[in-house]
């Protein structure tokens, strides 16, 4: 049996739907129930229940956006750092192998390969790299699981929100004995606030950058997989192969949607920050290699976007 931490969650009802779809047995949990952050109440459910794993869906994203962890810092940091320390010491303590939700926002850029060698861009919408990226998309490279955090407390200008998930990973990593999935940007074909297809969809204006994105189906049972094939413990990049661009997925919407309006793009990152948000962004592509090596594929992030599209639900 697994036990799914954070059930009710966006994420947390993919993991859900997934495991519904397999037939595998599973206790949903929420902290209604009991304050599972605390290690004294979650190590007392895991000599209960007994999983035979544990699925972490659980953390603090902060509504609407990254924007409100700034504000909301006590609650972010224990969503996404102290509780996953709390996640791994207790599973040790249990010896219950564990699954986190962890995310791709600790990077910022891309790698760029071309005539001078390899190097990091963490500025892709500069007018240069931009045209490079147009006109050659293969020069880019995403970052692997084995490169440091760009996007961090230890390496600012970063969000409170993903400073917090880069330091879990640094805490959690050592302990061993599970596993930290990457989550990039999710999407899928249900209209939801937190659906990244959505958001486009109603804001009044874009930001136009290049990124790796999840379909939150596809993540969810990549993760399974992981599990299923016993693939080793450690940090995977969980995002469909490839990457966008803003623009790209907005003319996608227009041609399978055909939303009645026009999409407007903030003119530079100063204006976007200056009018729109509150913090940096991360903006960054990712390399699922890992993945695929251990024997899990997805589908590009193209294909997944369009299919999302034609089969566009409303909440």
């Amino acid at each position: 049996m697994i036990l799914l931490l954070g059930a009710g969650g966006y994420v947390g009802q993919a993991f859900a739907a997934a495991l519904r779809e397999r037939g595998w047995e599973y206790r949903p949990c929420s902290r209604a129930e009991g304050d599972y952050t605390r290690f004294d109440v979650l190590l007392d459910l895991l000599r209960k229940v007994r999983p035979e794993f544990v699925i972490s869906a659980a953390g603090f994203t902060g509504k609407p956006n990254v924007d409100a962890c700034e504000s909301a810092r006590a609650e972010t940091l224990l969503g996404n750092t102290l509780f996953p320390s709390t996640l791994a010491q207790a599973c040790h303590a249990a010896a219950v192998p564990w699954g986190h939700v962890s995310s791709g926002c600790v990077y910022s850029g891309a790698k760029i390969v071309d005539a001078a060698g390899t190097r990091i861009e963490t500025d892709l919408t500069r007018a240069d790299v931009r045209r490079l990226i147009e006109s050659n998309p293969g020069v880019v490279r995403g970052f692997t699981e084995e490169d440091e955090p760009n996007f961090s407390f230890r390496r600012p200008p970063c969000s409170f929100y993903s400073g917090t998930k880069a330091l879990a990973e640094e805490n959690v990593r050592p302990l061993g004995g599970g596993y930290l999935w990457r989550l990039r940007i999710p999407f899928d074909e249900v209209d939801h606030p937190k659906n990244y297809l959505t958001k486009l969809l109603t804001y009044p204006r874009l930001y136009d950058n290049f990124n790796s994105l999840s379909h939150r189906g596809d993540f969810a049972r990549a993760c399974l997989d992981l599990w299923r094939l016993r693939a080793p413990f450690g940090v995977y990049n969980i995002t469909n192969p490839g990457y966008v661009g803003t623009r790209q997925v907005a003319d996608l919407i227009q041609r399978v949607l055909a939303p009645d309006r026009k999409f407007e793009f903030w003119t530079n990152d100063e204006e976007f920050y200056r009018v729109a948000a509150k913090t940096p962004r991360s903006n960054c592509i990712l390399d699922c290699s890992r993945l695929r090596a251990a024997g899990v594929q997805l589908r590009g992030v193209e294909e997944a976007l369009e299919a999302s599209l034609n089969s566009w639900s409303q909440s």
